[in-house]
C-alpha cells in the first residue's frame, strides 16, 4: 500500500485514511470484484479514485446525477487528475477534450450516467479505449425494490461481462435484500469481496417530533440554526415554495428546488447552494442524490420520507465533514395515510407493494421509537452494539407505560372482525360508537365492543400508529388497508409477552384538539379511494379523457363507504349509469371485493333494478325444471334474453306466459315461473 498511501497524500491531501477505506483501496486495485457498503460521508469516491490511478487504462465511474459527476471531475482536475465526464450537460468543447484525451491515453477516469449505456456506440468506445475498472457508484439504484431504481443500471452487469474487467460498487444504503440484487444484476450472482463498513454517522443528531404547527416548528429549528447550511426536505412542490417563502420573510437565505423547475433553474440552485455558505434549500426528494456539499449542519422533514431507506439517505446529506449536525424529522397520521396510499396506488406487483410497505412500517417504528433512535435505525440495518447519547431520546428519555392491555384489546378487535377493517372502524368498537357500519355487520354484539373506553379516538390512534411502528399490525393492500395481526405479536395476545407505549404521545394526542384535517374520506375507507381512484386513472389514460369523465371524486367516496359487493348494488352507486356499469362495473367491483365479476351481459342490464332479482329466481326455477318435476325428461330451457322479457313482465297471467314461452316451455316452466312474478309484484 506504499503507493496508495503516497497518492493518498500526494494527491489527495490525506494523511490517513479513514477506517476501512485501506482494505477496500487494496481489494479494488488488486482487481477484485467488490462490494462496499459505506455510510454517507465515509470516503467511497476516493475508494475508486485512488485505485484507478493505481491501474493502468481508464476507469469507467457509473455515476446516476450529472451534478455529481460534474463536481467530482472537477475536484479530481483541481487535483491534478485527468478525469471528464460525457454527459447530456457538456459543452461541446468538453466532450471534444474527453475523447482527445481518452485518444492518446491520458484519461484516467471517465464518468458516465447509465442511461448513456443504452446507445450501442458507446460500449464500442469503452472497448477501444482500454478500460481495466469499472465502478459504480450508488449502487442500490440497481434495485428494483429501492426507492432510487433506475433502470438502466441494469445494463451494467451485461457492460462489465463485455468488457471482461472487474467491477466495484459501492453504496450507502443497501439491506440485505439490496445486497442480493445487487451482486445477482451487477455481478452475475458470483459473490464480491464484500466490505460493510456500517451505516452509523455519530457525528449527526436524531430527532422526531409529531406534527404540531409543522410551520412553526420548522421556522423554530431554522431560526436556531440561522447562518447555517440546512436543507428542508418537503412532501410536495407546492409546500416547497410556501415554506420557502415562510423562511425568506423570517430572514434566512433561503431558495426553493423541485423537479418542476426549468433544468436551467435547478441548475443555477444547485451551483448556489454548492458555492453559498449559510444558504438553506426547501426541496422535495429531487435535490440531494448529487450533492456533495460537506458543511451542511442540519436536515429537517417538513413530512414523513416514504421509507427508513429514504430517511437514512436524505439525513446522510448532513455533516458529511465529520462535524456535528443535526436532524429533525416531522410526522403526523396525514403523512402516514399519504405514504399508504402512495404505495397502494402505485402499479408495483404485491411483494413490492407489500415490502414497501415493511419499509414504511420500519420508518414509523423509529418515529415512535421509546428508546435511542440511533439503535433502533442501525438495528433495521443489521447493527448492534450500538452506542449513542446523541438522539432526542438519549437527551430526554421517553415516558413509558405498560401498553399490553389496551394492545391485547385492539388485536382482538382485529381478530373478532376476521382482519377485515383498518384503524377507524376498529376504534368505533373499542370506544362502543355504534356507527352505521356497526350496525350493519352485527358488531355491537362482539365482546370487544366498547372495552376501550379508557382512551378516547385520537389516544385509541396514537397506539394504533405505535403497533404499526412495532410491526405488531401491517395494512393489508389486498384488503385496501385493512389491518392484519402479525406473528409478532402471537406472544402479546397469549400474554407470553409485555409491550410498552409513549404515554407522552398519547397524552398529546389527547391534549391536542387542533380541527382536524379534512379527508375525503374516513382513515377507514381511505386506502380503498386510493385503490378506486388507480383504477380510475387507468381508464382516463386509455381513454386519453380527464378523470371524472369516467367517475367523479363524489361516485367514488360513495363506492369506498358503501363497498358494494355486486352490480346490483353498484348500480345504485350516485353516478353509476347503466353504460358506465356495463363498461366499467366489473373493473370496480372488482377492486372493491378482490374478486372477478362474471355475469352475463343480458343481466348485467338489468342490475339494480327489480327485474335483476326476479331474473336471478327464474333461472333458479328454470335449473331446478330443466328436465321436468321427476328429473327424468328432457332437458329444456329458456335463452338469457327470454327469460330477461319474463322477468320484466307486468301484470303477467298463464296466458301472456304461454305467448312469450311458446308451448313447450310453458308447459314445463309456466306454473313456477308465474309464482315467482306473482311474489314479486
Amino acid at each position: 500500500m506504499t503507493g496508495a498511501a503516497t497518492l493518498l497524500q500526494d494527491v489527495f491531501g490525506f494523511d490517513d485514511f479513514r477506517p476501512g477505506q485501506a482494505e477496500i483501496v487494496e481489494a479494488v486495485s488488486a482487481g477484485e470484484n467488490t462490494l462496499a457498503i459505506m455510510p454517507t460521508g465515509g470516503g467511497k469516491s476516493l475508494c475508486f479514485q485512488l485505485p484507478a490511478l493505481l491501474r493502468e487504462g481508464v476507469t469507467v465511474v457509473i455515476s446516476p446525477l450529472i451534478a455529481l459527476m460534474r463536481d467530482q471531475v472537477r475536484a479530481l482536475q483541481e487535483a491534478g487528475v485527468s478525469a471528464g465526464a460525457l454527459t447530456s450537460g457538456n459543452t461541446p468543447e468538453e466532450t471534444d477534450a474527453v475523447f482527445e484525451a481518452l485518444e492518446v491515453g491520458r484519461l484516467k477516469l471517465l464518468y458516465m450516467a447509465p442511461e448513456r449505456l443504452a446507445a450501442g456506440s458507446a460500449i464500442g468506445l469503452l472497448q477501444r479505449v482500454g478500460v481495466s475498472l469499472i465502478a459504480v457508484d450508488e449502487a442500490h439504484c440497481v434495485s428494483q425494490w429501492g426507492h432510487d431504481f433506475r433502470p438502466d443500471y441494469l445494463r451494467i452487469g451485461a457492460l462489465r461481462q463485455a468488457l471482461n474487467v472487474p467491477l466495484a460498487a459501492f453504496t450507502a444504503t443497501a439491506d440485505r435484500e439490496t445486497r442480493v440484487e445487487i451482486v445477482e444484476k451487477l455481478f452475475d450472482g458470483q459473490a464480491p469481496r464484500e466490505f460493510l463498513q456500517g451505516f452509523d454517522r455519530p457525528n449527526i443528531h436524531l430527532g422526531f417530533a409529531a406534527k404540531d404547527g409543522p410551520r412553526r416548528q420548522i421556522l423554530g429549528f431554522a431560526a436556531a440554526r440561522k447562518g447555517q447550511s440546512g436543507i428542508v426536505y418537503c412532501g410536495t412542490r407546492a409546500k416547497t415554495e410556501s415554506l420557502a417563502g415562510a423562511l425568506r420573510e423570517a430572514g434566512h437565505a433561503v431558495m426553493h428546488y423541485h423537479g418542476g423547475m426549468e433544468a436551467d433553474d435547478r441548475r443555477i440552485a444547485e451551483t448556489r447552494f454548492q458555492r453559498e455558505d449559510g444558504l438553506i434549500v426547501v426541496a422535495t426528494v429531487a435535490f440531494g442524490m448529487g450533492i456533495d456539499k460537506p458543511d451542511i449542519r442540519w436536515v429537517a422533514h417538513a413530512d414523513l420520507p416514504k421509507s427508513i431507506e429514504a430517511y437514512y439517505q436524505e439525513i446522510g446529506r448532513a455533516g458529511r465533514d465529520g462535524a456535528p449536525a443535526e436532524t429533525l424529522t416531522l410526522f403526523g397520521p396525514e403523512d402516514i395515510r399519504l405514504r399508504r396510499a402512495q404505495i397502494d396506488e402505485g402499479l408495483a406487483p404485491p411483494e413490492r407493494r407489500a415490502a414497501d410497505h415493511g419499509r414504511l412500517n420500519a420508518l414509523l417504528g423509529l418515529a415512535e421509537a421509546l428508546t435511542c433512535r440511533r439503535k433502533t435505525l442501525l438495528e433495521y440495518f443489521g447493527e448492534g452494539d450500538v452506542t449513542c447519547g446523541h438522539c432526542d431520546l438519549c437527551d430526554q428519555p421517553a415516558e413509558v407505560f405498560d401498553g399490553t392491555t389496551a394492545v391485547r384489546k385492539a388485536l382482538s378487535a382485529i381478530l373478532r372482525t376476521d382482519e377485515w377493517f383498518g384503524a377507524g372502524h376498529l376504534i368505533d368498537i373499542l370506544i362502543g360508537n355504534e356507527t352505521d357500519k356497526i350496525r350493519q355487520r352485527g358488531h355491537q354484539s362482539l365482546p370487544t365492543y366498547g372495552v376501550g373506553t379508557e382512551y378516547d379516538r385520537r389516544q385509541w390512534q396514537a397506539i394504533f400508529r405505535q403497533m404499526m411502528g412495532y410491526d405488531l399490525v401491517r395494512p393489508d393492500p389486498d384488503r385496501h388497508g385493512a389491518l392484519r395481526m402479525t406473528d409478532a405479536a402471537l406472544p402479546i395476545l397469549r400474554d407470553e409477552a409485555q409491550i410498552m407505549l409513549r404515554r407522552d404521545s398519547i397524552r398529546a394526542a389527547a391534549s391536542n384538539r387542533r380541527p382536524a384535517v379534512k379527508a375525503m374520506v374516513s382513515d377507514e375507507d381511505a386506502p380503498l379511494l386510493s385503490a378506486l381512484k388507480a383504477k380510475r386513472r387507468a381508464f382516463a389514460e386509455a381513454a386519453k379523457v380527464p378523470a371524472y369523465v369516467i367517475f367523479n371524486d363524489r361516485t367514488l367516496i360513495e363506492m369506498a363507504q358503501t363497498r358494494p359487493q355486486s352490480l346490483d348494488a353498484m348500480a345504485q352507486v350516485s353516478g353509476v349509469g347503466a353504460k358506465k356499469l356495463e363498461r366499467y362495473g366489473a373493473a370496480f367491483l372488482e377492486v372493491i371485493s378482490g374478486e372477478v365479476t362474471h355475469m352475463h351481459p343480458t343481466r348485467r342490464k338489468l342490475a339494480g333494478r327489480e327485474a335483476g332479482s326476479i331474473y336471478d329466481q327464474l333461472l333458479a326455477v328454470q335449473a331446478d325444471l330443466s328436465r321436468g318435476a321427476e328429473g327424468t325428461d328432457k332437458p329444456l330451457s329458456c335463452s338469457a334474453s327470454l327469460l330477461a322479457k319474463v322477468a320484466q313482465l307486468r301484470d303477467a297471467d298463464s296466458t301472456a306466459l304461454q305467448r312469450l314461452l311458446g308451448d313447450r316451455r310453458a308447459q314445463r316452466f309456466g306454473p313456477a315461473f308465474l309464482d315467482v312474478l306473482r311474489e314479486a309484484s
